[in-house]
């Protein structure tokens, strides 16, 4: 099926029931609502000229309007184009300009942003504003001026509901980082959103789930997944702790998830104790590995509601599913097994291999590989990059893991130089690049350190002379944006290396991570 089906099948489950509840606007609609508004953009995009398959972005902080506008587009048979605000703009325009993206709907709030981005990106040639005209750009109500619901004409669909059309070309990571986007198809994102639905439904007549991760980039697979049970999306303007937990109590939120870091941030908070979570029936953690004393803790705070799932854009969010009966079962018997990622969904076949290519002994480590339609076609115009990937016939996620006699797959490691901070990835490399721009430093390697709040940290080791942390930050935070930099910089005399002359990262992160065999938060 297309993304769009997914929010009809949810519409006709109900179509008076509510779809979208704005906490900041005020904004609700029903899901027969969203069916119209959905059918209008998408025959005003055909109007403006968006032809089958053209790539469209959107820019702005939470509102409602923005996941219509995405709904209007998967309609209309778009591509999506995940763009992340708070990357560097530089960092966002090469990507634009990588992917080729000609459209953007983006909130007044961000036009300084887009005016910038109008001038490094060339092939951005259409641009409206959600909620009030900008210069030349229209507003979204005048975008939709004079057309109708009964002016939409469907696009062609074949028998197989087009399943090797793109609904988009995610950035590998979440972010930008470097240039490499996955085209993630038809088939591979309903594989994704049908396992998922599996696993989060059946457990309540009312769904309502919370949405405070962005919509422009992070919560459109999960929102799609529970519009499919017919779940009402609360939406909030950001992730704030305390107004999540209001929020939960106030709205009896069922379903909801955050990256690891903001439960943190959720149990931090002075509010935890104050307000009634017994609603929840899902409380999905994603992006990266969780503590696991944190997870027992918010057991006991949330209830047997917590759970997690292990994927990556190329094979999105489902790999591994970690069901809240487990998690909370496991949270009294065995707490250890709370560093799992749960086990393998039925949607792939999951091998952990060595560098040759073959499947290491049950309880070693080994890189994990996945099979099966959940993966995402290619890199776009990446041949060289895919054909690497797909080594051995099988796509290499670069997360090293183990299985337990049982099934379970724990994260132990990453192959690839990344870290995830706040549930944002970020490229080593591109960091490492951008601080050896400075004359001063002469070499540098870029790994993530143990954060409480944010999971990991970007902590950069330099060989230089002549400069400080702060200046090393500061330029990094000016070529890369907040996310990728650097939080804390350490001088030394020399980098070590591998007896292959490669820098020895293990060796270097070792003393962070306290002698640990799980160097990942």
């Amino acid at each position: 099926m297309r993304a769009i089906d997914y929010f009809d099948r949810g519409h006709d489950r109900d179509p008076q029931r509510l779809a979208i509840i704005d906490t900041a606007s005020g904004l609700k609609l029903t899901f027969a609502e969203v069916k119209e508004l959905t059918e209008r953009i998408a025959a005003a995009l055909q109007r403006g000229g968006f032809r089958n398959q053209d790539l469209l972005g959107l820019y702005g902080p939470n509102d409602g309007m923005l996941l219509v506008v995405l709904l209007a587009m998967w309609r209309a048979n778009g591509k999506w184009i995940p763009v992340n605000t708070r990357n560097a703009i530089e960092a966002n325009a090469g990507y634009i300009n990588y992917v080729r993206c000609q459209w953007m709907f983006y909130h007044s709030s961000k036009a300084d942003e887009v005016a910038q981005l109008r001038a490094l990106c060339p092939t951005l040639n259409h641009f409206v504003c959600l909620d009030q005209p900008m210069g030349d750009d229209p507003s979204l109500e005048q975008f939709m001026a004079g057309v109708s619901a009964a002016d939409f004409v469907e696009p062609e669909i074949d028998a197989f509901g087009n399943m090797m059309d793109l609904v988009g070309i995610f950035p590998t990571g979440g972010t930008t980082g470097p240039s490499k986007g996955a085209n993630v198809t038809n088939l591979g994102w309903g594989t994704m959103i049908e396992t998922a639905a599996d696993g989060m439904g059946g457990r309540t007549d009312s769904p309502v789930a919370l949405v405070s991760a962005p919509i422009t980039h992070a919560a459109g697979p999960i929102a799609l997944s529970t519009l499919s049970l017919g779940a009402t999306q609360v939406i909030l303007p950001g992730f704030d702790a305390e107004d999540v937990l209001r929020t939960i109590a106030g709205y009896k939120v069922t379903h909801m998830y955050l990256p690891p870091t903001a439960l943190y941030q959720l149990l931090a908070s002075p509010e935890i104790g104050s307000h009634d979570y017994s609603s929840l029936k899902i409380f999905i953690l994603v992006g990266s590995p969780c503590s696991p004393e944190k997870l027992r803790q918010a057991v006991e705070v949330f209830g047997p509601c917590m759970c997690q799932s292990y994927g990556q854009v190329e094979c999105p969010m489902i790999v591994a599913w970690f069901p809240p009966e487990d998690v909370a079962r496991f949270a009294k018997s065995a707490p250890e097994k709370l560093a799992s990622c749960g086990k393998v969904t039925r949607s792939i076949k999951v091998a952990l291999l060595d560098d040759d290519g073959r499947q290491v002994p049950l309880g070693e480590a080994g890189e994990i590989c996945v099979r099966g339609v959940l993966v995402s076609d290619s890199y776009f115009e990446k041949p060289e990059e895919t054909a690497e990937i797909r080594k051995f016939g099988w796509h290499h996620t670069g997360d090293v893991g183990k299985f337990d006699a049982e099934g379970y797959l724990y994260i132990v490691d990453r192959k690839k130089d990344m870290v995830v901070t706040g549930g944002f990835n970020v490229f080593t490399a591109e960091v490492e690049a951008a601080i050896t721009e400075l004359p001063q430093v002469r070499e540098c390697c870029v790994f993530g350190i143990p954060h409480e709040k944010w999971g990991e940290q970007v902590h950069a080791v330099v060989v230089a002379e002549g400069i400080d942390e702060a200046a090393i930050i500061a330029h990094t935070k000016a070529r890369l944006g907040g996310v990728k930099a650097p939080k804390s910089v350490a001088f030394i005399d020399s980098i070590p290396r591998t007896a292959a002359g490669k820098m020895d990262k293990k060796e270097l992160r070792r003393p962070y991570w306290g002698g640990s065999d799980r160097m990942v938060n």
